[in-house]
């Protein structure tokens, strides 16, 4: 057994020897956290700007999320399927009553989530529109970030994500992002579905062109066939709406959620849809021995009536817009674009710079948590309980370091 070590170093040297080396993190150790704030085992203080990768919307250890979930814990944790439990009903309703669909189907993690989408668009062509058995093709794009599974890297355009890790589920299309005309181009009868991610967040937030979700939705709906929008990072009030689609006014087919879902505190994902798509499910054709227990669900529950009753939703969209507006104030040659949507933002540096996880480290010596992606691209996301007076402070430092 580890005895408790508190140095920094002592604690990094342990993950190294023992876990296996799947992550590049930035060297802090983190023990403590609230709101936008955590600590190291130092004592030093930090600001979040990933938000566990938008797992925590609500901010870290939210008192009413944090009581949800102790209050659970005291009364039972685990049914399994196998059994009813008295929070999985009332959290399905809340979830649709708030999303206007008709059903949702838990499971725990995004890759799940988007595995679920996958296997109910295949089964629902099969059942419903009259595909053959095996003939289904599913249309994605270039830059896509769907999780980690075999089958969801198959279909990534990201080398690394793929390399040694074949061979793979074929029946996907990949396509340019944001490329309408690509998409006609590729529809055939045997098109199943189209998976898309409303803004490309590990792509290096990257949005399409204006009406392309619109044009998906003409196109799905004239071809017959489903319309599946990846929200997981995007959706439950990151980009200033509860799901980034809404700023197009569409309505997909399909919609898959997870990290904010739990708060910050419980894994849980899932798949919203209507009847014709959740009703080719029979009992034993999908299912997860986690997926909608009562811990899980409870903390739900109350992430997403925080979200709704504590304003973060609005708060996403007017403090994203000033925050836009600052960082692309900022007259610097290391800066080459400013991107995003509500808490949502990209600074993609110019090749000359020299990579963006030299300066996430500047920022963590400023007292700033952030984290690089596609080598030359600082993503900004803080929980959504952020305040103006927080975002000029993290202002500062990041003036300071790409100014």
């Amino acid at each position: 057994m580890v005895t408790e070590v508190a140095a920094t170093a002592d604690l990094i040297e342990l993950e190294d020897r023992y876990g296996a080396h799947n992550y590049h993190p930035l060297d802090v150790v983190i023990n403590r956290a609230s709101g936008v704030w955590v600590w190291d085992v130092e004592g030093n203080k930090y600001l979040d700007f990933l938000a566990a990768y938008s797992a925590v919307n609500q901010g870290h250890c939210h008192p009413r999320i944090v009581a949800a979930l102790k209050a659970q814990a005291d009364r039972v944790t685990l049914t399994s399927r196998a059994f009813r439990n008295d929070q999985l009903g009332p959290l399905c309703a809340e979830l649709c009553g708030l999303t206007g669909y008709a059903r949702f189907l838990p499971m725990n993690t995004g890759a799940e989530a988007v595995e679920t989408a996958i296997k109910a668009a295949r089964k629902w062509a099969h059942t419903v529109k009259g595909v053959a058995e095996d003939r289904g093709e599913i249309l994605v794009f270039a830059g896509n970030f769907h999780g980690r599974t075999t089958t969801i890297v198959g279909f990534s355009s990201e080398e690394q994500y793929r390399k040694g890790f074949g061979p793979f589920t074929p029946g996907f299309r990949l396509l340019p992002y944001g490329d309408l005309g690509a998409v006609e181009r590729a529809i055939s009868p045997e098109t199943v579905a189209v998976l898309v991610e409303p803004i490309q967040g590990e792509g290096g937030i990257v949005s399409p062109p204006a009406g392309f979700l619109r044009g998906l939705r003409e196109l799905a709906t004239a071809n017959r066939f489903l319309l599946a929008v990846d929200e997981i990072q995007s959706g439950l009030g990151r980009t200033g709406k509860m799901f980034c689609f809404e700023h197009e006014r569409i309505r997909p087919d399909i919609v898959v959620i997870g990290k904010a879902l739990g708060g910050g505190c419980m894994p849980i994902s899932g798949i919203l849809a209507d009847d014709e798509v959740m009703d080719v499910f029979a009992p034993g054709d999908h299912g997860s021995t986690f997926g909608g227990n009562p811990l899980a669900c409870a903390v739900a529950r109350t992430a997403l009536q925080v979200l709704v009753e504590e304003g973060m939703i609005a708060n996403s969209a007017r403090l994203g817009d000033y925050f836009l507006d600052r960082l692309r104030s900022l007259r610097s040659a290391k800066i080459k674009e400013v991107r995003g949507r509500g808490l949502w933002i990209g600074v993609e540096l110019t090749p000359a710079a020299g990579g963006a996880r030299q300066f996430c480290e500047a920022l963590q010596r400023q007292g700033l948590l952030c984290k690089e992606t596609h080598v030359n691209i600082i993503r900004f996301a803080p929980p959504l309980v952020i305040t103006r007076e927080e975002i000029d402070w993290a202002m500062e430092r990041i003036g300071k370091v790409l100014g």
